[in-house]
């Protein structure tokens, strides 16, 4: 199979619709695949196909479970499977329905046998801090991809943006450098290629690799941003090696999450100290979950059984007592009060009294997150 496939993806619908027929005008032998999951609720999710002169064929394929996303994974393959084996096709554009994340999409593309040349998140610079504001659940705009959707529009935004390796940017006149500077901050390491000034078709086709993407996006190894302060955008990396008490830490959550209009990273709370924890905050909501132990309480037998990006990740941050045990978290907004949140994550740490107790005494400090993390 010769087939190559680019995923575009993206809230911003005008900008990844700009995306894909700048790459059908760009690239000769080229079709789009599309599944409209607004029909979702009339039980069935319709498919196009379209090259640069226009719709190719159409259908519909039922709901699978109730989900419309299930259904676009049940469907994808097969199509994309034809149109290699007919032939004809240099470049399959699989553009992404609204709230669809491309991570999962790309997975499947890869798992199904089949080649993903690239993945691009379109995005107008002058909607990234209202999608980043928004709390509002997907369903409350129509944008839920099953009935048991419960994401929102602003997490849903951030992962999306932070997933590509290329960003398609459109060149919004309501964009000012304020907003470009918070897509450049939230997404550093992004190819930005103007929609009609760059070359959207050699990003489509320069190879991507879906392992490194996920270790990239995974709390132990994320390629987290950097300090950064331009343009009256800030971000802020803040790096510590102490564990945080778990009541302190619980009371200050909701003035931490509204601090920034993103946050993300790794902590280490003091009743829990082999299990490194993940922040991911976006829209006002903070969403913390387990991604299981650090490395450090793992038994010496079990590394060679981690990932190496994960082993190099660990080895950045490694503490000649306590390993890969620490806080790394990273905050990113206009307006951002780098001292005062500064100083509001330092008074959630345990003070040298609690730390000097060890690791018991941690264990049995109260242990204000278990509702948080569903024990």
């Amino acid at each position: 199979m010769n087939l190559s496939v680019v995923i575009v993806g993206g809230l911003h619908a005008d900008a990844r619709r700009a995306t894909v027929a700048r790459l059908l005008a760009d690239v000769p032998g080229s079709v789009v695949l599309h599944h409209d999951l607004g029909s979702a609720a009339a039980g069935t999710v319709v498919r196009t196909i379209r090259d640069a002169t226009g719709i190719v064929s159409a259908g519909e394929t039922p709901l699978v479970n109730d989900c419309a996303c299930c259904a676009l994974r049940e469907d994808l393959v097969p199509e994309l499977r034809r149109l290699a084996d007919a032939g004809g096709t240099r470049l399959a554009v699989v553009e992404l329905w609204d709230s669809v994340e491309p991570k999962a999409m790309a997975e499947v593309v890869v798992a199904g046998g089949l080649t993903v040349t690239g993945v691009i998140t379109a995005v107008d610079p002058a909607l990234v801090l209202p999608c980043l504001g928004n709390g509002d659940d997907l369903a409350e705009g129509g944008l839920a991809a099953a009935a048991t959707d419960q994401r929102t529009v602003a997490d849903t935004f951030a992962r999306q943006l932070e997933y590509a390796p290329v960003l398609a940017v459109t060149d919004s006149e309501e964009a000012d450098d304020e907003d470009r500077e918070l897509l450049g901050q939230l997404h550093p390491t992004a190819r930005q290629v103007v929609i009609g000034q760059g070359d959207l078709a050699g990003a489509a086709l320069a190879g991507f690799d879906v392992e490194a993407a996920a270790a990239a996006q995974h709390p132990a190894c994320a390629l987290l941003p950097a300090e950064a302060d331009a343009h009256g955008v800030s971000t802020l990396v803040w790096h510590r090696d102490r564990p945080f008490h778990p009541e302190r830490l619980y009371a200050a959550l909701e003035d931490l999450t509204c601090a920034a209009a993103r946050s993300r990273g790794r902590f280490w709370l003091a009743d829990r100290p082999d299990t490194l924890l993940h922040w991911d905050a976006a829209g006002g909501a903070l969403c913390v979950e387990s991604a299981g132990p650090w490395l450090a309480a793992l038994p010496d037998a079990a590394w060679d059984m981690v990932p190496p990006v994960r082993r190099a990740a660990a080895a950045l941050d490694w503490h000649a007592e306590h390993g890969d045990c620490c806080q790394h978290l990273v905050f990113t907004s206009p307006g951002l009060d780098r001292d005062g949140l500064a100083h509001l994550l330092e008074s959630c740490l345990l003070t040298d009294a609690e730390y000097a107790a060890g690791r018991d005494a941690w264990k049995r400090l109260p242990p204000a997150f278990d509702t948080l993390l569903e024990v």
